[in-house]
């Protein structure tokens, strides 16, 4: 099966004058099902439509090569959003895109190849040159940008964003149960506008239209201008994003009603399959070659995703707004058969490099009562403590990664993804730890604590930390067991809200009692949508209410980063400034507590003081001065 329509060529060979639909992207165009457009796209093309892609367009031309589509352009800005894709925490332009040809953000001569806020300069583009074709939008950029939300970038609240690319229909979260329905109304003869029954999909309409009974948060205008509405808001739309109680929900914009429609249900476990099931290419076009291809084929080319959805449910992830927190799975077979596949590409070394997806080690709901119930409003099924009702069983999944380990030409299934070690905590016993330990690792597990401050994780919505450290140590004494040398590698997390600078030092003081020294660690970014977003807006916890530290000067967030790195030299007098500021100079010191010694101008002035005072100076580990020996003591 080729790729699918990119020019004018491709379409003559294909015998297409007109295309039914027309999806552009912000990335460069991959056929693997890790990118949801190749998923819509298969997808059309598998219900009889025709279909062409037009990635990262940069000029006119780009936008109309392929014509007017039939029915719809579909838009999304990628994989990511373009502005997280654009712009580094500090808000310096990036000069690397994983997703773009070459792995460059800009082509030479034509400037960058991912517009800043993609998917608005996309429909503004397609509705200049086609004022007449309907267009929907999708993708995370889009989905978590429905209401009005806060854009770090702009440090302003900015309005949904259908008003701003003026399309006219959005579909949120995970689009497959739509998109078929859509299909099939397509095929009916209807358009985008007849469609606005539909689950899972937002839209504009007159006020005088609002649904009844929908949950109303307060306008764009308002949520603007004032804080403590715009938190109660973002937890109004957290509350309504199951998708057995999730109801309407609407937000005045201007003379205008952004209505969203009740989420949609996931995807049984044949819908998965059969997605993931679609004739891929599995590679990027071959148009890519002439600039050395793209990189983000390199992780995901050998790569089995086999859930979706988390029920971990942290506030500073999309997942919960974008997948949902109800886990689905693919079957077993499917799996495997994918599998089998890759092991028989030439290329295949002989690794599979990950089977995961959001959380690695989730392989079924969180408990019993979700398929009738829902998942808890307001609540959180791991933190922070577990939920009594939880499942924790990896069964399923130990069995689905021995079968793979059985295929003649894989020497090694490795765990990338994230795992949940508090979940893998709750299983009675160790079979799941110990299988992983012996088979799944790469010398390395990386794992998310995130923090050391408890105070700190509970606004992260994580476990705290000594659900970590009983981790620690059954993960050490599980690698003792099989005879291997393997090492944990945390990721932590500097600067998110409810930290202040003794969380920080007490996360340092953390590393150093359990020899982590990390070589990366993620300042918070404030990325549209999330629970920990709102906190750094607004100050305030959209849960509770109540007033949040939010670390927001450049210089702040800088000691916060550096106590995570205090062992390099380069981060010393930044260390040593916010153990001043934080009156923890005991920290600062030779003893095995201390996070970084005196500055050689300090003990300049010490040793100057004791030549003075006639005494030799302190040594390194000593608690008193040399002088003259004691009476009755040796020196």
């Amino acid at each position: 099966m080729p790729f699918l329509p990119i020019s004018r060529e491709d379409m003559n060979e294909r015998g297409i004058e007109q295309l039914d639909f027309i999806c552009v992207t912000g990335d460069a165009y991959i056929d693997h099902p890790t990118f949801g457009i190749a998923i819509i796209s298969r997808m059309i093309e598998a219900a009889g439509f025709s279909v062409g892609i037009i990635a990262q367009p940069m000029s006119d031309a780009d936008f109309t090569k392929l014509g007017k589509p039939r029915h719809c352009f579909m838009v999304t800005g990628g994989n990511i959003d373009s502005m997280v894709a654009n712009y580094t925490v500090a808000l310096k332009k990036r000069n690397d895109d994983a997703y773009s040809p070459g792995g460059r953000a800009s082509s030479a001569g034509r400037g960058s190849r991912r517009p800043d806020r993609a998917v608005t300069v996309y429909c503004r583009a397609l509705k200049r040159l086609y004022p007449d074709t309907e267009i929907e939008i999708g993708g995370l950029e889009a989905s978590l940008r429905r209401f009005a939300h806060y854009d770090y970038w702009s440090d302003s609240v900015m309005p949904s964003i259908l008003v701003d690319s003026g399309a006219d229909f959005l579909m949120y979260g995970m689009g497959e149960v739509t998109l078929a329905e859509m299909l099939n109304r397509f095929k009916q003869g209807q358009r985008l506008a007849d469609m606005h029954d539909l689950r899972g999909i937002c839209y504009l309409t007159k006020p005088e239209n609002t649904p009844l009974g929908a949950v109303q948060c307060d306008s764009y205008e308002i949520v603007r201008e004032n804080k403590k509405a715009y938190a109660k808001s973002c937890r109004k739309q957290y509350d309504e994003q199951d998708e057995v109680y999730g109801r309407t929900i609407v937000q005045r914009h201007g003379n205008m009603m952004l209505v969203q429609n009740p989420p949609q249900r996931s995807v049984t476990q044949a819908e998965f399959d059969y997605a993931y099931e679609l004739p891929y290419m599995r590679a990027y076009h071959p148009v890519y070659e002439k600039d050395g291809g793209v990189p983000a084929i390199q992780e995901i080319e050998f790569s089995i995703t086999h859930n979706r959805g988390c029920f971990g449910f942290c506030n500073f992830c999309s997942i919960a707004l974008h997948q949902g927190r109800k886990v689905v799975t693919r079957s077993e077979d499917s799996v495997y058969n994918e599998a089998v596949m890759l092991s028989e590409k030439p290329n295949f070394k002989g690794y599979i490099h990950d089977v995961g997806g959001p959380t690695a080690n989730f392989r079924h709901p969180s408990c019993d009562k979700q398929e009738e119930h829902g998942l808890c409003k307001g609540r959180k099924c791991l933190a922070p403590t577990p939920c009594r009702n939880i499942n924790a069983d990896h069964s399923d999944y130990i069995r689905l990664l021995r079968r793979l380990r059985s295929i003649k030409r894989v020497k090694k299934v490795f765990i990338r993804s994230g795992i949940r070690f508090d979940y893998m905590l709750l299983e009675k016993n160790n079979a799941f730890l110990d299988e992983l330990v012996a088979n799944h690792v790469s010398g390395q597990l990386k794992v998310a604590p995130e923090h050391a401050s408890n105070k700190v994780l509970d606004k992260m919505g994580k476990p705290h930390i000594e659900v970590y450290e009983e981790f620690e140590r059954r993960f050490y004494a599980s690698t003792k067991k099989c005879g291997k040398e393997q090492y944990l590698v945390p990721y932590l997390m500097s600067s998110h809200p409810g930290c202040t600078l003794a969380d920080a030092i007490e996360l340092a003081v953390f590393e150093k009692r359990h020899n982590i020294r990390p070589e990366q660690v993620q300042d918070f970014y404030p990325t549209p949508g999330t629970i920990s977003t709102a906190m750094f807006h607004t100050g305030l916890d959209p849960y509770t209410m109540e007033p949040v530290f939010v670390p927001r000067t450049a210089e702040e967030k800088a000691m916060q980063r550096a106590l995570l790195q205090y062992f390099k030299p380069q981060n010393r007098d930044l260390v040593e400034k916010a153990l001043r500021i934080a009156k923890r100079t005991d920290l600062i010191g030779y003893g095995k507590d201390c996070l970084i010694a005196p500055s050689n101008k300090a003990q300049s002035v010490k040793t100057q003081r004791a030549k003075t005072q006639c005494i030799e100076p302190q040594s390194a580990g000593s608690n008193r001065r040399r002088g003259k020996p004691k009476k009755g003591r040796k020196r």
